[in-house]
C-alpha cells in the first residue's frame, strides 16, 4: 500500500510541477490581464436564470451558436412588428425598438416617445421561457396520449416500459395523493392535479438538462408559478362549499372572536396565503437550485487568480459537488411536483368541507 502512495504521489508532481512552472514563467502582462477579465459571478448567475429573446447553445472562441426566437411586438406609435430577435446582434437598434444593458428595462425591448423616453411595448414575443413552456406542454401531451393509446388498445394487459412507468406515477399520485386529500368527489379534480404534477415535473426535469431544448428556468419563473398558483385558488374558493364559507365568515367559535370580526379577517387572509405559498415555495426552491449548481461552476473561473494548485483542487470541489447537486436536484424535481400536487389536494379536499352533524 505504501508503494502504491509514493507512485500516485509521484504522479501527481509530475503533472502539477511542470504546470505551476509554466504559470510561474508566464509574462507578467498575461498575469495582469486575467486579473482585468473577472468573472462577475451575480451577472452570470442572473443572466443564466432570467429570460432571454435568444437561445444561447455555447460559445466556440469569440463565435457564439445560438437560436434567435421571433420577437411580437405593438406599439402605439407604429404598430405591429414580427421578426426574429437576431437583428439585435447585427445592430444595437431596429425599427425604433433596442434592448437596453442597464437600467430599469435591462434585457427588455423598448421604444423612445415623443419625450425620448424609454417605454415598453405591448410585447407578446416567443422568448426562451415562453418557448420551452410550449415544447414541454407539447412534449407532455404526446408522452400522455400515447399511454392512454396503450390503454385504449389494450386495457386488461399489463404495461411495460414507458407506459408502465407513466402508470406508476399516475397510480401513485391518484391513489396517494389525490383521493386521501379531497375524498368523496375526488374524480372531479384528478385531471386537473394530475396536468399539474406532470407539467411540474417535465419542466422541473428539462430545467436540469444544460443543453438544447433544456436549461430553461421555467417553474423557477414567479409569473410561471403565480398562474399555477391562481388556477388552485380558483378552483378552490368557486368549488368550495357552503360549510367551508360559513367557517370562514361565521366560524364555530365564541360571539367574541366573531365579534368584531377578528378570526373572520384572519381566515379571509388565508384564502390568500394559501396560494402564495404555493407560488413561492416552486419558485423559490427551483431559482434555489439552479443558481446553488451556477455557483459551484463559478468555482472555476473565480480560483483562477489564486494559482494553479488552488484552481485545479477547486475544478475537482466544483465538479464534485456541481455532480452532487444535479442528483439532488432529480430528486427535488420530484419532490417539488408531488409537494405542489399534495398541497393543492389539501386545499381543494379542505373546501370541501361537510357540514358537522351532532347526534
Amino acid at each position: 500500500m505504501n508503494r502504491l502512495h509514493k507512485i500516485l504521489l509521484f504522479v501527481l508532481l509530475a503533472v502539477l510541477i511542470p504546470v505551476a512552472g509554466a504559470y510561474a514563467n508566464e509574462p507578467e502582462q498575461k498575469k495582469e490581464e486575467q486579473k482585468e477579465k473577472q468573472l462577475d459571478v451575480r451577472a452570470f448567475i442572473l443572466e443564466h436564470v432570467s429570460d432571454s429573446y435568444v437561445w444561447h447553445i455555447t460559445k466556440v472562441g469569440e463565435h457564439e451558436i445560438s437560436i434567435p426566437l421571433p420577437v411580437i411586438l405593438y406599439s402605439k406609435i407604429s404598430g405591429w412588428h414580427v421578426f426574429l430577435s437576431s437583428v439585435f446582434h447585427e445592430s444595437p437598434s431596429y425599427e425604433g425598438f433596442s434592448i437596453p444593458e442597464e437600467g430599469k428595462y435591462k434585457g427588455k425591448i423598448v421604444e423612445k416617445n415623443a419625450a425620448d423616453e424609454e417605454i415598453r411595448p405591448f410585447d407578446i414575443s416567443i422568448t426562451k421561457n415562453v418557448f420551452a413552456l410550449l415544447f414541454s406542454s407539447i412534449l407532455m401531451i404526446v408522452c400522455i396520449m400515447y399511454v392512454a393509446r396503450s390503454y385504449k388498445k389494450n386495457p386488461l394487459q399489463s404495461k411495460s416500459g414507458f407506459a408502465g412507468v407513466m402508470e406508476m406515477f399516475i397510480m401513485n399520485i391518484n391513489d396517494d395523493v389525490i383521493k386521501p386529500c379531497i375524498g368523496k368527489g375526488y374524480e372531479k379534480y384528478a385531471p386537473y392535479l394530475l396536468t399539474v404534477f406532470f407539467f411540474v415535473f417535465t419542466n422541473n426535469i428539462l430545467g436540469l438538462i444544460p443543453i438544447f431544448p433544456g436549461g430553461a428556468n421555467v417553474t423557477g419563473n414567479i409569473a410561471i408559478t403565480l398562474v399555477l398558483a391562481v388556477i388552485t385558488f380558483l378552483i378552490v374558493n368557486i368549488g368550495g362549499s357552503k360549510e367551508y364559507w360559513k367557517e370562514i365568515f361565521w366560524p364555530d367559535v365564541p360571539l367574541w372572536l366573531k365579534v368584531p370580526p377578528m378570526l373572520p379577517i384572519i381566515e379571509l387572509v388565508g384564502i390568500f396565503t394559501k396560494p402564495f405559498a404555493l407560488m413561492i415555495r416552486l419558485f423559490a426552491n427551483i431559482l434555489a437550485g439552479h443558481s446553488i449548481v451556477l455557483g459551484l461552476t463559478c468555482l472555476v473561473f473565480v480560483t483562477v487568480k489564486l494559482g494553479v494548485g488552488m484552481n485545479a483542487s477547486m475544478t475537482g470541489v466544483s465538479i464534485f459537488f456541481s455532480v452532487f447537486i444535479g442528483f439532488v436536484e432529480l430528486l427535488v424535481a420530484y419532490i417539488q411536483a408531488y409537494i405542489f400536487t399534495m398541497l393543492s389536494a389539501v386545499f381543494i379536499g379542505l373546501a370541501r368541507v361537510e357540514p358537522h352533524h351532532k347526534h
